[in-house]
Order: structure tokens, then C-alpha cells, then sequence
């Protein structure tokens, strides 16, 4: 499953993904944004993974926060948009 979102003053956040018995698996986030230090980007993908496919953007948010180190530093890119990109990947018709 593949998701896209275009984060406003941002950049473009991407999500690749499958789905194994109700939960998140294989996540790669990817896209023109910049993170520091170099693991948040694992970290994020570990975040994710494993996460219930039918869990709201608002918990998806939350969960890619919980799991970012804690100095980094996000541009062009936040939780919420990682959130609305795995949402577009659930759930291509809503888009």
C-alpha cells in the first residue's frame, strides 16, 4: 500500500506499507523532508510497525512522537503528516 500527503509549507511525505492480520507491517516512510539525527527516520518506521490498521491519524501521531528520539528535528515533515500519509495508504478512496 502506498500513501502520499504534501504537508502545507512542507514537503512531501511518503508511505509505503502492508497489512498482516490487522496491523501495520513493512512500513517505509520516505520523501523530501530532512530528519536529525539519521535514526528518526528507523525509528518512525518502528513506531509504526505493528500498529492497528484501523487506528485513528490523531493515535498515529502519537505514536511516531512517542517513538522519535528525543533531539530531533523534523523539517518539512511532522507526526501528523507521517499520520495523514499511512491514513492515505489504509484508505486510498478517502485521498
Amino acid at each position: 500500500m502506498h500513501g502520499e500527503y504534501k504537508m502545507p509549507g512542507g514537503k512531501l511525505v511518503v508511505v509505503d506499507l502492508d497489512v498482516r492480520d490487522g496491523r501495520l507491517a513493512h512500513v517505509r516512510l520516505s520523501g523530501d523532508f530532512f530528519l536529525e539525527p539519521d535514526e528518526a527516520l528507523r525509528a518512525i518506521d518502528r513506531a509504526l510497525e505493528g500498529q492497528p490498521a484501523d487506528t485513528g491519524e490523531h493515535a498515529l501521531a502519537e505514536a511516531v512522537r512517542r517513538g522519535l528520539p528525543a533531539d530531533t528535528l523534523m523539517y518539512g515533515i511532522s507526526p501528523e503528516a507521517v499520520a495523514v500519509a499511512v491514513h492515505r495508504a489504509l484508505r486510498p478512496e478517502t485521498a
